[in-house]
């Protein structure tokens, strides 16, 4: 008796589980380091460029309506409530060998019943909560009797919108005019890390940024070091982010490619960090601001993708 009733109530516990749905969340942690501000976006991941060419979605085929189409039977619901009362019935017996033997167990077997209905009930309200709902009062579950398409505006999106409130006071903003410049920027930071010497950049750097790369750059001086780079192939470089506040123009770039990069000893000419055979890929968002306004746009953050 005691291991039958431990078969029964695991598989009651079994279906009530089959009825939820259980959902986890992820989120992908960013690698690497990041530097820099974002103003009030500094805590969120920055967004990636959408597909340029996103693939076009297959088209559905349009269905005839049949005017004489079966309708649902009314009693389906009753019927499945009754299939699953009789189970529990069943499920009953198993457990004490019968409705007619004695009334020992009578208590156990109305909860077990009461569950099993509880649980139908809720598969047919989640059932009924997943089903598509008419646009308005009297409408078809989502098909046009007519096989008409219902063109729907896309939705202005956040870059969008940042882009428009940018152009407000400098008509002239161009995104991807933007990345182009964007693009060499990158390149010409490289560079000026190469050299050590931040003179040909500064003016586009944030004090902030300004602080970090020339630490960086001392740091190599101290250690004796150089961090080279070559063969930079810079294959992707698009506006991702454009927003305002506290009076400031706010624009990330989202740059992706290749590169060899790695660290030399100036005394011997060994790598000792990276490699300057193989190239690694990178991705990275690099943030610049300005005042708003047909301004100078300067570097405000680096991070990595």
């Amino acid at each position: 008796m005691n291991r039958r009733l431990f078969i029964v109530l695991t598989l009651v516990i079994l279906a009530s589980f089959s009825i939820l749905d259980i959902e986890s969340a992820w989120a992908r942690a960013g690698s690497g380091t990041s530097s820099g501000s974002r103003g009030s976006r500094s805590t969120v991941a920055p967004a990636k460029p959408t597909p340029t060419t996103p693939r076009p979605a297959d088209p559905s085929p349009v269905v005839s309506p049949s005017p004489m189409a079966p309708r649902p039977s009314p009693f389906g619901g009753f019927m499945g409530a009754l299939g699953g009362f009789m189970l529990g019935g069943l499920l009953g017996g198993l457990l004490f060998g019968g409705l007619g033997h004695g009334f020992g167990g009578v208590g156990l077997l109305d909860l077990l019943l009461i569950g099993g209905g509880i649980a139908l009930l809720i598969g047919f309200m989640r059932r009924r909560a997943q089903s598509p709902e008419p646009a308005y009062a009297g409408a078809s579950s989502g098909r046009s009797t007519y096989g008409a398409t219902v063109e729907v505006p896309a939705a202005v999106s956040d870059l969008d919108r940042g882009v428009d409130h940018i152009r407000q006071m400098d008509a002239n903003f161009d995104p991807k005019s933007f990345a182009t410049t964007a693009r060499s920027m990158f390149l010409a930071v490289q560079e000026a890390i190469t050299r050590r010497d931040l003179g040909s950049i500064r003016d586009s750097l944030t004090p902030e940024m300004l602080t970090v790369m020339q630490t960086q750059c001392d740091d190599l001086r101290q250690a004796r070091r150089t961090n080279r780079m070559g063969r930079i192939d810079v294959r992707r470089a698009e506006v991702s982010e454009a927003w305002q506040e506290t009076g400031q123009d706010f624009v990330t770039v989202f740059l992706a490619g290749e590169m060899l990069d790695w660290v030399v000893d100036d005394a011997t000419g060994a790598v000792v960090d990276g490699s300057d055979r193989e190239p690694q890929p990178f991705e990275e968002y690099w943030t610049f601001a300005r005042p708003v306004g047909p301004s100078r746009f300067r570097l405000t953050a680096i991070q990595q993708g």
